[in-house]
């Protein structure tokens, strides 16, 4: 082997979180968070149910995407592994809005303008607001490559 085949380059992976982790079925709760196909859900509601005499118990399990609101279902055996997004939120200043997308800025100065305006009434609100000279705090949910302003408040005077 010669030295010229050793030359791989790592790509950095932020402090090394994966976007998802494994968690039993049983173990999930109401509220808490699943992956349901290909989606991060927050669940609204779940049933157990026991099967026949050597069936596995299941959990049904009703969710929301976190992102878009649709409602989704799954049923899976009780013992068997599912994924839980890794969900974060932030509060960041909003400096500006260009283009549709949101100028901000966090606690530690760094900016942020990738995350785009939201195309509902909280989008509607945020653009009226900010136009009206006021100081906001919006926050915005991140979760497997998503992300999402989720909502805003004024900014307490002298921050």
């Amino acid at each position: 082997m010669s030295e010229e085949e050793h030359h791989e380059t790592f790509e950095a992976a932020g402090a090394g979180a994966s976007k998802t982790f494994p968690m039993q079925c049983s173990a999930l709760r109401k509220n808490g968070h699943v992956v349901i196909k290909g989606r991060p859900c927050k669940i609204i509601d779940m049933s157990t149910s026991k099967t026949g005499k050597h069936g596995h118990a299941k959990v049904h399990m009703v969710a929301t995407d976190i992102f878009t609101g649709k409602k989704l279902e799954d049923i899976s055996p009780s013992t068997h592994n599912m994924d839980v997004p890794n969900v974060m939120r932030r509060e960041y200043q909003l400096l500006d809005i260009q283009d549709g997308f949101l100028n901000l800025m966090d606690g530690d100065g760094n900016s942020k303008d990738d995350v785009k305006v939201p195309e509902t009434e909280l989008g509607q609100q945020i653009e009226t607001d900010f136009e009206a000279g006021k100081d906001l705090m919006v926050t915005i949910i991140s979760a497997m490559d998503e992300e999402q302003a989720i909502s805003y408040k004024e900014a307490p005077a002298g921050a």
